[in-house]
This record gives structure tokens, sequence and C-alpha cells, in this order.
């Protein structure tokens, strides 16, 4: 697939609400199907969690298309917040990106690296093409972890 020319550049304070927008966006149907969207809730939480320290916005064709966040932890790092603008979905820019981030994780030898993802998404599909498996579940999420 074309992913197309992109890049991560480190997000800035004013890039928040349009990731919270986003955010909004993308979690609706999952959320939705789960009986858990709430307008304002859905934009609050990323607020609330906001470090632009961690945080990378994905530009391509020169326009924002989506952000990740890459955490160290203890032990390995923890992908966030990791949100493709519909628009740019489908294209293989998801599975570049997180190629990238996986490399990043792997050369400064922090591993594992988990995330969670909403049960049902179709986003875990990519996470375990990548090596992803699940760790555990709970009614809402599913945490995985590639080692």
């Amino acid at each position: 697939m074309d992913t197309g020319t992109w890049v991560l550049r480190p997000a800035t304070e004013a890039d928040a609400e349009p990731i919270a927008e986003l955010r909004a966006v993308v979690l609706r149907p999952d959320l939705e199907r789960l009986g858990r969207f709430d307008e304002e809730r859905v934009r609050q939480r990323f607020r609330d969690a906001f470090v632009a320290a961690h945080l990378s916005v994905v530009e391509t064709e020169g326009r924002f298309a989506g952000c990740v966040a890459l955490r160290p932890a203890e032990d390995g790092h923890w992908l966030e917040h990791f949100f493709i603008d519909p628009g740019f979905q489908g294209r293989g820019l998801g599975s570049a990106v997180l190629r990238t981030l996986l490399a990043r994780a792997e050369a400064d030898g922090r591993r594992p690296v988990r995330l969670n993802v909403l049960q049902g998404s179709a986003a875990r599909r990519l996470y375990e093409r990548h090596g992803f498996v699940m760790e555990r579940e709970d009614p809402v999420d599913v945490f995985m972890v590639r080692h």
C-alpha cells in the first residue's frame, strides 16, 4: 500500500484540541458500540492525559493526519493516543508509523511495548499483525504486549 510521504513531528500545546477532536471521531463508533460514548468525556480524557513531550503528530501530504505517543515506562514503553484520521486510513499509514515506533523502542532497548485497545476495535488486527498479543482484558479494554 502507498503510505505517501509522512513525517512524525513533536506535538505542541497547540495540537491538544485538534487531537482531542480526532480522538472523538476515531473512537466514537467503538465507544457507542460499547455504550460508553460521551461527547465531552471522550475529549476531556485526552486533555487530562496530554503530555506533549511523549506525543508525536503524524503529518502526510502536508496535513495533520494523526498522532501517537510512545511513553517510556519502568518496564518498557506504552503506545498511547494512536489515532489516524479516517481520511488517511486504509493506505498503510498506521502500519508505517507503528513500524517506526517499534524500531525506536527496539533501538533504545526498552521492551516490551504495551497498549490497550477497545474491545471489538478493528485496530486490534493492526496490532496483532505487528506482533502484539493479548495480555489481559476486561469488559471495555484489551491489554496487549509485544516483547
